[in-house]
């Protein structure tokens, strides 16, 4: 098949989205299908091949990481586009990539589905925090229902957030199709030399989260397990890796929660070595957020046998299940930091979560996963057009 993926972000800017896209094109390349990429143009420069169509793209005011699409540019492709045969359009993102995916969709005659990556009702209030919060759910509720009504299908990486979207509404298709990982990616790393650079004493315990550093992402509750722990003398390191709009703001915080020198933030690592070393650094990955559709990184420390304490709701609740790799936290500072207690007191424990962590990650492999989104849009294509009352 032929493939048009589109997404208001990619590489370099690192998320989730970025590394989901990145993740089945790969794998669907490997297994013989053409997968081509729209995404937006970035100010560092990137060298990609000839499948990634790169748009001219602006700044976006609340957020300086990400980039917004010019439509016109976007849709101006259409000749060249239309010259490739495609087979189905899939849209990554709800914004310029879902209006101009859609149009270029319908233009084209082929059909066009969407991923569901992101839970837009949790993450608006800590963006434009003046509206009342109960507004911006309905507002996110009915942006995601005008959307994935017009769509042929829709994906989602959790039937969590599958059940979600259906009692929003929305009527049309939907499957769960998460993202996989390559184990044998997070399988060797150096952590002495990781925490080396960091300057970290082999003695500390380094408990590590690798995130966006957003406001949804909870990253407060760790600071709050970390000055906890710190209280009761336990000699611990926090590392937070990732960039976001409120890295200034949790500095702050640890500061003024008198925990600065026990906390790194160590911005965006490069994800085939320093990432991999992180990783392998770590005695523990810590993980608070309660508005993921998946978690990817969850997966990929289990990978690198890096036991896991984490909050599951959401998303995560399908990828987590307790003893297995992971031990799962109500998310109150006492009972997160007593379970990060119980694992590094107990190296029995921890020896046992590291060995089946790494066992429960392979079964999220990402070539098997890739096959069933092939699968998918086999029976897309296969069933268009179908009837929908946006565009029948």
């Amino acid at each position: 098949m032929r493939i048009l993926m589109i997404s208001d972000v990619y590489f370099p800017r690192i998320n989730g989205v970025s590394t989901s896209i990145q993740t089945f094109k790969r794998e669907l390349e490997i297994a013989g299908h053409e997968v081509y990429l729209i995404a937006p143009s970035y100010p560092e420069p990137m060298v990609d091949d000839d499948t990634i169509l790169r748009i001219e793209s602006r700044g976006v005011a609340l957020d300086p990481e990400d980039r917004m699409m010019k439509y016109r540019k976007l849709i101006n492709q259409l000749p060249q586009l239309r010259e490739k045969g495609f087979d189905l359009v899939h849209i990554n993102t709800p914004f310029v990539a879902h209006y101009a995916g859609l149009t270029l969709a319908r233009k084209l005659d082929i059909p066009c589905i969407t991923t569901y990556h992101t839970l837009f009702e949790e993450y608006l209030y800590h963006y434009i925090p003046w509206f009342p919060k109960s507004v911006l759910r309905w507002a996110a509720r009915s942006f995601s229902v005008s959307q994935c009504q017009a769509l042929d299908g829709i994906i989602t990486p959790s039937s969590i957030i599958a059940s979600l979207l259906q009692q929003y509404g929305i009527s049309n298709p939907i499957v769960t199709i998460p993202t996989g990982i390559d184990v044998s990616d997070f399988e060797s790393g150096n952590g002495d030399k990781f925490r080396d650079s960091l300057g970290i004493e082999p003695h500390k315990k380094l408990l590590l989260n690798v995130s966006r550093v957003a406001y949804e992402k909870n990253i407060g509750r760790l600071l709050e397990v970390a000055q906890d722990l710190l209280k009761k003398s336990r000699d611990i390191h926090l590392v937070i890796a990732g960039e976001g709009p409120a890295k200034q703001s949790y500095i702050q915080q640890a500061r003024d929660m008198g925990i600065a020198d026990h906390v790194s933030f160590i911005g965006y690592l490069d994800r085939s070595t320093d990432l991999i070393d992180c990783y392998h650094s770590a005695d523990l990955f810590v993980f608070s957020s309660k508005t993921e559709t998946q978690g990817l990184v969850l997966l990929e420390a289990m990978a690198a046998g890096t036991p896991v304490v984490a909050i599951a709701e959401m998303g995560t609740k399908e990828v987590l299940q307790d003893g297995l790799g992971v031990k799962i936290t109500d998310g109150t500072v006492s009972d997160f930091s007593a379970k990060i207690v119980e694992v590094l007191d107990q190296p029995d424990l921890h020896n046992t979560l590291s060995e089946s962590a790494k066992l429960y990650a392979k079964d999220w492999d990402s070539s098997r996963l890739s096959a069933r989104m092939a699968e998918y849009y086999v029976s897309i294509t296969a069933q268009y057009p179908r009837e929908l009352g946006s565009h029948a």
